[in-house]
Parts: C-alpha cells; structure tokens; sequence
C-alpha cells in the first residue's frame, strides 16, 4: 500500500478505536452507580472490589480514547485497549457460558444491549484492530508526528 493509503487506514483504525471508547467512556461516566451494578452482574469479583474498576475503567477509556485519536504514544494506547477489550471479551464468554442474561455494560444503560454472541464477535473485531494498531503504531497523520516537527 502507498504510504498515504496506510496513513488513511491507520486513521480510520484510529478514530473507529477511539470514538467506540470515549462513547463508552461518557455512558459510564454520567451514572456509575449503574456502571458498578453492572460489573457485579457478570459475578466475576467480589462485591466489595466492584467499586473500583468502576471508577477506573472509565477514565481510562476516556483517555485511551483521546489518546487513539490524536495519535499520541499510539503503540501504549493501542495496547492498553487491546488489553481493556481482551479482558471485556473474556469476561462476555464467561457470562455467556454460565448462562448469564444481562446487560453488557458497553455503554450506557440507556442503549443497553444484552450480552450474546454477536457481541464477543464485535469486540474480537475492535480488538485485532488495537493489537494491529499497537504492532503497526504509524506516526503519519498523528498530533505525536506534528509536534516532532514543530520541534525540529
């Protein structure tokens, strides 16, 4: 592919990444007592730990968000979601296979989407991207790349 044609898939790998985690971000944000709820549905940690990934996780999709998009220290933010994703899809299978019937928790309540098999494969998806986008880490169309060139 022409470099401008990687740079335009990269992008696009880029923005898809980054809007599917602010978009979850912000459900999560605007009512995390709903958030916690939901994490304590797939019975997966104790109730007493539910609190904190439900403070955390959200932030840090909100930033590994932005950072996708903007294209800054892509390869960690890459990786950091595919991590994030990895762990969401391993912990959809569990549910699903112990007969779980709930909510996913991908964003909102309001858009809640129950949890199925459909769901696995969207995530499995979003997550080859990320480790593509976190083994392949283009510079080219970045706001990491613009600034070098400021400096120089």
């Amino acid at each position: 592919m022409k470099t401008t044609a990687t740079a335009v898939v990269a992008v696009l790998l880029r923005g898809v990444l980054g809007m599917v985690f602010l978009v979850a971000a912000a459900g999560k944000l605007a009512n995390p007592e709903e958030f916690a709820r939901t994490i304590a549905n797939y019975q997966l940690l104790p109730v007493a730990l539910v609190n904190l990934p439900a403070i955390v996780l959200p932030w840090l999709e909100l930033v590994v968000g932005m950072l996708l998009i903007a294209g800054v220290r892509l390869r960690a933010a890459a990786t950091v979601a595919a991590l994030l994703l990895g762990i969401f899809t391993l912990a959809l299978i569990s549910a699903l296979v112990r007969g779980l019937d709930i909510h996913c928790g991908c964003f909102s309540q309001t858009a809640a989407e129950r949890i199925g098999w459909g769901r696995v494969l969207e995530d499995v998806l979003l997550l080859a991207a990320a480790l593509l986008l976190a083994w392949w880490a283009p510079q080219q169309w970045t706001l990491e790349q613009y600034l070098q060139q400021q400096r120089q």
